[in-house]
């Protein structure tokens, strides 16, 4: 079994390196597939030192979206099972085999959830971190279950791990962060079951350099609708 992880990446030199390390040193045999989407900080220069038997780089002339460089990672995928995964170290690749031990016959798809058992809180030690983003997921997450049947928590998660039957059938169109309701949308009206399984998630903050802003909820919303109603 190989696993292929698509990395799509923009401006992320202080942390491409590190995330690099952390999939290698993950042991699920694997190819790794990163796609520089026309990052202008050193991220580029750092790219092109990477080296090894496993590792394909792509880039992309122009900044085309987070979408165009996922698809042009799953273009160039080849492994049994497919899973993409940010380059910001807010998701952990440890938790590659936790997803990949769930899959079966019948287990196409296996998602990572951060939601499952987080409760929202404005206050206290605990409190929610990103409480907007938190609640935005929440209403595409449960307009998702209530559009397509589906009993997911977590539409947003960045960890979504498909066969390869799966990743090839869907022909995926968008070119920003709308891709992940596409996905799953897809995913959905194909017929196949999503399970889910808790994973380790530290979020970072706008400062941080996190990228998705409330206009990216509006077109998840369109995305959702539109391919309820498309065939």
């Amino acid at each position: 079994m190989k696993l292929s992880v698509v990395i799509p990446v923009f401006n992320e030199e202080k942390t491409i390196e590190k995330i690099v390390e952390k999939v290698l040193s993950e042991e699920t045999p694997k190819e790794i597939i990163i796609v520089d989407d026309g990052s202008f900080d050193k991220t580029r220069e750092i790219l092109k030192r990477i080296k090894g038997n496993n590792i394909k780089v792509i880039f992309h002339e122009k900044n085309r979206g987070k979408g165009a460089a996922v698809r042009t990672g799953i273009k160039n995928a080849g492994g049994d099972f497919l899973i993409i995964q940010d380059a910001d170290l807010e998701y952990d690749p440890e938790c590659y085999q936790k997803l990949v031990n769930i899959t079966s016959r019948e287990i196409k798809v296996v998602y990572g959830t951060r939601l499952k058992n987080l409760k929202f809180r404005l206050f206290g030690k605990q409190k929610t971190p990103m409480p907007l983003h938190f609640v935005a997921n929440r209403f595409l997450t449960s307009l998702t279950n209530f559009l397509y049947g589906s009993k997911i928590t977590d539409l947003e998660t960045c960890y979504k791990l498909m066969a390869k039957e799966v990743y090839q059938s869907i022909n995926l169109v968008s070119s920003g962060f709308e891709i992940e309701p596409e996905i799953t949308a897809k995913i959905l009206k194909k017929g196949f079951e999503i399970l889910e399984t808790p994973i380790v998630f530290k979020p970072r903050t706008y400062k941080q350099g996190k990228k998705i802003k409330g206009k990216d909820a509006v077109k998840a919303v369109y995305t959702l609708i539109k391919y309820r109603i498309l065939n």
